[in-house]
């Protein structure tokens, strides 16, 4: 009987209890990893993860990733003590391996107590691995292949993210649904997150029950309230159907473009005329193999900021999952997740009932 002036709980919530319990049994596992009521991590989004969405995820419950990106050390270190000023529950920093202050980058992580660090863009380096492990971080990688899961874990990765194809941004070549059938049966060693294309939380149940600890979530995010995007880049969002989220194409093979999902625009056709401008001259001997490289390498240089804060989705580089035809509205976060739970819960109530063993 509830006590004095406690409400008592409706039908609807007597109903779904079992299944929400039965929801926190199957990502327990994530959810003690990320110290957090949902084991629903965050996307690392240049530009639009940084520390109002970040603090907005981990304050509903989730686990927000701030993105470093390009940025220096000071720059992170800014970033980092500005989301803990937003929020008091546990974030992490994503940070690019690639980067020539991944060092240092680390060592800011290390200095202000983050307590999980995702390396991400490449095969981490052995001193950075040792660095974050010996500084008491968690480790968490990205796993494209099950080869590579298993590598990784014997490195040090306390976690791993198994991203498809259908995500935004940059992105491997193998969707979610093949990657979770090759990697969660037979990785039990560390918790396993998928990534790409979910937006409805029936999705995420399933993997779940597949063997994962838990999502991660970009593209929802992307357009969310407390998204600094510009109002255009999220009107792109709203607007787009799965199918105008296309990954860049590259034309020739001597000259590799690594594929960014994102949406068709002006930006996705000039990227295109601009290569077959720049093979027509290395065949033509008017330019040299690495130049030509360079150009295509640099064409998208400042596009995603382009979309993301100044708003231009026309020539700007509008990086979006396949799940952007989900998004239907500009949503606070606290919201978004509420909703992808419900639905995973919905879905477990509506089974029926087992039957005497």
């Amino acid at each position: 009987m509830p006590s004095k002036g406690a409400a008592a709980p409706g039908p609807s919530e007597n109903a779904t209890a079992p299944a929400r319990a039965r929801l926190d049994a199957l990502w327990a596992r994530g959810r003690d990893f990320l110290g957090t009521e949902l084991a629903i991590m965050g996307g690392a989004m240049s530009w639009v993860s940084e520390r109002h969405l970040v603090a907005a995820i981990s304050n509903a419950g989730g686990f927000g990733v701030i993105a470093c990106g390009a940025m220096n050390p000071a720059l992170l270190e800014a970033e980092i003590l500005g989301t803990k000023a937003l929020t008091d529950r546990p974030f992490g920093v994503n940070l690019i391996t690639m980067h020539p202050q991944l060092d240092a980058l680390i060592a800011v992580c290390l200095r202000l107590h983050v307590g999980h660090i995702v390396l991400a863009g490449g095969i981490p380096p052995g001193p950075a691995v040792r660095a974050v492990k010996d500084g008491g971080a968690k480790l968490v990688c990205f796993a494209p292949a099950l080869v590579l899961a298993k590598r990784l874990v014997r490195s040090g990765a306390d976690a791993l993210v198994i991203e498809g194809s259908e995500a935004g941004g940059h992105i491997g070549p193998v969707s979610l649904t093949v990657l979770a059938q090759e990697i969660l049966p037979e990785m039990r060693e560390v918790p396993v997150f998928v990534a790409g294309g979910l937006a409805r939380g029936e999705a995420i149940l399933g993997l779940l029950e597949m063997g994962a600890a838990g999502a991660q979530i970009g593209t929802l995010f992307a357009a969310a309230t407390e998204s600094i995007a510009h109002p255009n880049f999220k009107r792109a969002f709203i607007r787009a159907n799965a199918r105008d989220a296309v990954p860049s194409v590259q034309l020739d093979e001597r000259f590799p473009v690594i594929p960014v999902r994102g949406l068709a625009n002006e930006g996705t056709r000039r990227f295109r005329q601009a290569q077959v401008e720049l093979l027509a001259q290395f065949d033509a001997g008017d330019i040299t193999r690495e130049a030509a490289q360079l150009e295509i390498e640099h064409f998208w240089a400042g596009a995603l900021r382009r979309a993301v804060i100044d708003g231009d989705v026309e020539s700007g580089s509008v990086m979006a999952g396949q799940s952007v035809g989900m998004v239907r509205a500009e949503l606070p976060v606290a919201q978004i997740l509420a909703t992808l739970v419900d639905q995973a819960v919905a879905a477990l109530a509506a089974r029926p009932a087992a039957g005497p063993g």
